[in-house]
């Protein structure tokens, strides 16, 4: 696992900051490889659908969509990404309590090299520990099988895992695969991306607690399909069902 690459795309408005973290990602030696840049919002996510990167680092003030709205789109559409936020001094606290999604880091304007390393080392060290639990299951010998049975057994685990984070880049990763393709097979046979279909499994086990399980509060039942933040879980709630949780219980 030591000689894994983890896939970074970066957002900053500034070029000369940008190219200067870019450079800091690189010197961290820590197989974080940026794969991509952008100086708006706009650019940012573009770039996120193109390359699904494992993270994201982007600051908060940005042209055409600042980073609060890039991060709560991002999170919306690949809520298994991780994120770091970078920003100035007279932003940071905004940032820290405006956010109510999961960000893994929050890093101060300039950014010191060190502490960007230990925010990376940290992610990684996250990452290892998940790519080792999926290694058992998807390996070089499910790589070999017919794309329905890949199909297939990524279904089962995200089935029986849908309430934790679930990392596609790194199941592609243990059977040389790019997560594009692995989202391709999984999609020609159940007209679904994994992350969609994470998260219909999570909208229909919370719809039966909140409907069966009276004594959850919405936090709780949030909690239990794998979103840890009630705003969030409401918000994609009400997105996928069209009422917010409480609504749908009271109704």
């Amino acid at each position: 696992m030591a000689d894994n690459k983890y896939t970074v795309v970066v957002a900053e408005d500034e070029e000369l900051l940008l190219n200067n973290l870019i450079k800091k990602i690189e010197r961290t030696d820590l197989g974080f490889e940026v794969v991509a840049s952008a100086q708006t919002g706009i650019q940012a996510y573009d770039l996120l659908k193109e390359h699904m990167p494992d993270v994201l680092i982007t600051d908060i003030r940005m042209p055409a969509m600042d980073g609060i709205a890039l991060l709560t789109k991002a999170r919306e559409h690949f809520p298994l990404m991780k994120f770091i936020i970078i920003s100035g001094f007279s932003d940071f606290e905004y940032a820290r309590s405006a956010i109510t999604l999961q960000v893994s880091d929050y890093l101060l304007k300039p950014v010191d090299p060190d502490e960007l390393k230990n925010a990376l080392q940290s992610l990684k060290n996250k990452f290892q520990a998940e790519q080792s639990a999926y290694e058992d299951i998807f390996n070089d010998e499910l790589s070999y099988q017919a794309p329905e049975t890949i199909a297939s057994t990524l279904k089962d685990y995200l089935v029986q895992n849908y309430n934790t984070d679930v990392n596609l880049n790194l199941i592609a990763n243990n059977m040389h695969y790019s997560p594009s393709y692995l989202t391709k097979v999984f999609q020609q046979q159940y007209d679904s991306t994994p992350s969609k279909f994470i998260t219909s499994l999570r909208m229909q086990k919370a719809s039966h607690l909140l409907l069966h399980n009276p004594e959850l509060s919405i936090k709780q039942v949030g909690e239990a399909v794998g979103y840890n933040e009630q705003g969030y879980f409401s918000r994609i709630f009400k997105k996928q069902m069209g009422v917010s949780p409480f609504e749908y219980r009271e109704n």
